[in-house]
């Protein structure tokens, strides 16, 4: 299930795309399949790690592509172990609501972007996210959560304030937060629920088959309830060149 629409990054062979707080790799393994781009996933949790590199692998081993070229690294997303502009394009899909020094995130995602590089940033949306901290006290209290909803505004003071033009905003997975919504009604965790398995097997279906009724359901949705919202911004090049940083040297 990707948030982020890789078309909308035209990469292109000896880029180098950094996925900040990767998961299990879901945008790390759509970055590898464009051949001569260097990925780089990082996570701080290890088994999502595993997977991430355990999924690499086998796309390598069904498809090719050079193993080479990918980096797999356990690593903060407010400390990154990597120097000034080091990549062309930087990811950064649902992870900065999980952070509680949100700002010292983003200007470390700016720092290791080229100026002129595209930064793509996603987080649950208000409205739906809201829903389901009113659905579930346990859904907004589990631990390594949730810690804010942003609203859209706000989000783009803090990418824009750190060093980043807004070019374009996004909604995807509209499909998708009625189904978080069930699921706080009956226990966030409640895999055994007869309808949240039947709204999961359904979701599944969709992204394996993507049948057209269900892709234009989605879009119509979108502007309304998107579980995501997802900005798509450039590094700016005339700050960042000059020199500029946040204490202003």
């Amino acid at each position: 299930m990707l948030t982020v629409d890789f078309r909308k990054l035209r990469l292109k062979p000896g880029d180098r795309v950094l996925d900040a707080g990767c998961g299990m790799g879901r945008h790390v393994c759509e970055a590898f399949r464009t051949e001569g781009v260097d990925v780089v996933g990082v996570d701080l949790n290890w088994e999502d790690l595993c997977k991430t590199a355990t999924t690499l692998y086998l796309m390598h081993a069904q498809d090719g592509g050079d193993l080479r070229r990918c980096l797999i690294s356990r690593a903060d997303v407010t400390d990154l172990p990597f120097r000034d502009g080091a990549f062309n394009v930087v990811i950064c899909s649902e992870v900065l609501e999980h952070i509680p020094d949100n700002h010292k995130a983003v200007r470390e995602l700016i720092r290791v972007l080229k100026p002129g590089g595209d930064l793509v940033v996603s987080v649950p949306r208000f409205l739906p996210e809201r829903i389901c901290w009113a659905l579930s006290e346990a859904y907004h209290h589990e631990p390594g959560g949730h810690i804010r909803i942003y609203r859209r505004r706000e989000l783009r003071a803090l990418l824009e304030g750190a060093g980043a033009t807004c070019r374009e905003v996004g909604y995807k997975h509209g499909l998708h937060a009625p189904y978080w919504w069930l699921k706080c009604l009956v226990g966030h965790k409640n895999e055994q629920s007869r309808p949240v398995r039947l709204y999961k097997r359904f979701l599944e279906w969709d992204i394996i088959k993507r049948p057209q009724l269900t892709r234009t359901l989605d879009r119509i949705l979108n502007p309304f309830i998107a579980k995501s919202i997802v900005f798509y911004l450039k590094k700016d090049i005339i700050r960042h060149e000059a020199g500029y940083t946040d204490s202003g040297r």
